[in-house]
């Protein structure tokens, strides 16, 4: 059979939102707004990056990486030293977009399906743009690629986005060929050619997003997420990565790293986020909105490798300090005073209670936050602050096991069972560990065997808190299912970043697709692969529907022209041979007839 041509791009989905927001403008805003018709509603802007570490800053202490404008933000802002993130990027996302622990989210892991948000949850873009905000993201979502799971169906009217991880990932297009300049990127859910680094995309993106806000007298929240400097980092600045080639990285090295030239790549990534951060605050000046608006700067874990964290050790994917804490700088000189600081433990889940209150905006009725706003920390409010317990848990695999992987901070004390990221099941011997942080922000002084209580204490509130969070739903930690052959998105891309695999490592073979078709319908099934496959014997299973083509001559795409899949839950998979040989496809395109 002669290979036929991918199917073309699919329609926009219209957001879910949009006869509430209707209803809420036709009102006036209801009972929603609490802000003074006087006091105008600050516009919010969220930037977060992705693996840069606590460290790699000039206001934090890096000995060789140059960010000035960031260093400047900082100092113009109102910050908290102890706020912390989640060791690795999805868990933190879903944190950030629901202010809820990501495993009330059913997100639990960064791929193989596991990355992939509850649509039923409740996030800041859809409460806020529900309240009459402009709502726009620009970079990484990583919380689902498919409806509805998408940032268009979560709430944001305006989305450039990448698929998956990153780009040069399973999950990006075909076209792109791993690019991270000029990537081929998907606004409001279609294929689009960009012109220039991804970074510096995202941010021209989110300015004319905030210039049409302003022009159509909207308030805005942009969320902001490039994907730098997550790897690979075959393609980075290139002038800026020759800057730093001609430095002495010594400093730096000194602290784990061993490859000088990925260092200098990757400093010369995020000396080029620092160069947009300078521009969008000389854009917000331009706008005359630079002291009413909210900008908060964050990261979502810990560095991809043991490179300068502060005082601290750890990195990315690890529950020592140096794997999941973050700076926290939010300017508002509206409302904040440059300098204001704060020690109060904090963690990515009060992002949404924060911005909510500093919109006007409250809680919707029903939806439960296990974050605080920080507003009167950030405002430097005499105000009372109880004491809290904040838990972070991630590893790989289907279901959170017990105590893996974790840390409990209280606001002297940490108790850490630090039994590795990428391992499913827990493995025996690790022992836990406490630490008085204030003291030993290192933690190099385990007190474990010394202060028993509060290992007691602290193992307490773990376990009444990972009872809590079973409870969220009767099916808790079940991965979200795809929907496909719906209205608002009848055309579906399947890629291994979503498919379930048993191998614990790696993205897996022979994977399958937890899906749910809305109706019964007829689709034209295409498979498409980076490079042509030689002649093959291919079967698709859907669920009881199978069908199967031949293969005759090598492609790197072939197409079922009708299956019949039946309403309901199923599993679909792919299976090509070749001989004794078997393989699967890249990616898999179902598009309803």
């Amino acid at each position: 059979m002669k290979p036929a041509r991918p199917p073309s791009p699919v329609p926009r989905a219209r957001p879910r939102f949009d006869a509430l927001l209707a209803l809420l403008v036709a009102l006036g805003g209801g009972g929603w707004m609490r802000l003074s018709a006087a006091e105008p509603r600050p516009n919010l802007i969220l930037i977060m990056t992705d693996d840069q570490g606590y460290g790699d800053l000039g206001i934090t202490g890096n000995p060789v990486l140059e960010t000035p404008h960031i260093d400047a933000f900082a100092r113009e802002s109102a910050s908290m030293l102890n706020f912390y993130v989640s060791p690795v990027c999805s868990p933190t996302r879903a944190c950030l977009m629901t202010g809820r622990y990501n495993l009330r989210t059913r997100v639990l892991d960064t791929f193989k399906g596991r990355s992939m948000m509850e649509p039923g949850e409740t996030t800041v873009a859809e409460v806020l743009r529900a309240a009459g905000y402009a709502t726009g993201i620009f970079g990484k979502w990583h919380l689902g690629d498919e409806y509805p799971m998408r940032p268009n169906d979560q709430g944001f009217e305006e989305a450039l986005v990448l698929r998956g991880g990153g780009l040069a990932q399973p999950s990006e297009p075909l076209e792109n060929r791993r690019r991270y300049t000029d990537p081929v990127l998907f606004h409001n859910d279609q294929p689009v050619q960009t012109k220039g680094y991804c970074t510096d995309v995202y941010f021209n993106a989110a300015m004319e997003f905030m210039r049409e806000a302003r022009r159509a007298q909207r308030p805005f929240f942009a969320y902001l997420a490039p994907n730098a400097p997550h790897g690979p980092f075959h393609d980075v600045p290139v002038a800026l990565y020759e800057k730093y080639q001609q430095k002495d990285l010594g400093p730096v090295l000194t602290f784990g790293w061993k490859n000088a030239d990925t260092l200098a790549r990757i400093f010369a990534m995020e000396e080029n986020i620092d160069e947009n951060v300078g521009r969008l605050m000389a854009f917000l000046r331009a706008q005359g909105c630079a002291d009413d608006t909210l900008v908060v700067y964050m990261v979502d874990n810990g560095p991809d490798g043991r490179r300068y964290v502060g005082p601290m050790r750890g990195m990315k994917s690890e529950v020592h300090d140096g794997g999941i804490r973050s700076p926290f700088f939010a300017r508002w000189p509206a409302r904040f005073k440059a300098g204001t600081r704060s020690d109060r433990i904090a963690a990515h889940i009060d992002v949404m209670p924060t911005l909510l209150e500093a919109a006007g905006v409250p809680t919707p009725e029903g939806v439960r936050l296990d974050g605080r706003s920080l507003l009167p920390l950030l405002e430097g409010r005499a105000a009372t602050w109880p004491d809290r317990t904040l838990i972070l848990q991630a590893h790989r695999g289907d279901r959170p096991v017990p105590t893996h992987n974790i840390a409990v901070r209280s606001q002297r004390w940490k108790l850490v069972h630090p039994s590795g990221f990428g391992r499913e099941t827990m493995p025996a011997g690790t022992p836990f560990e406490l630490y008085d942080v204030p003291a030993d922000p290192g933690e190099t002084n385990n007190q474990a065997a010394t202060q028993p209580e509060i290992v007691r204490r602290l193992s307490a509130a773990y376990t009444n808190w990972f009872a809590d969070i079973s409870a969220t739903r009767s099916d808790t930690f079940a991965p979200p299912r795809i929907v496909i052959g719906s209205d608002q998105d009848p055309t579906t891309m399947l890629t291994w970043q979503d498919w379930r695999v048993d191998e614990p490592t790696g993205w897996g073979k022979g994977g399958r697709w937890l899906l749910r078709a809305e109706r019964d319908a007829t689709y034209q099934v295409t498979l498409r692969w980076p490079e042509p496959v030689q002649p093959a014997q291919i079967t698709v299973h859907a669920g009881r529907a199978t069908a199967s083509l031949t293969l005759e001559e090598a492609a790197d795409h072939a197409e079922l022209p009708a299956l019949r899949i039946p309403r309901g839950d199923f599993e679909l998979s792919v299976e090509i041979r070749r001989g004794a040989e078997t393989d699967q496809p890249y990616q898999v395109i179902l598009e309803r007839r």
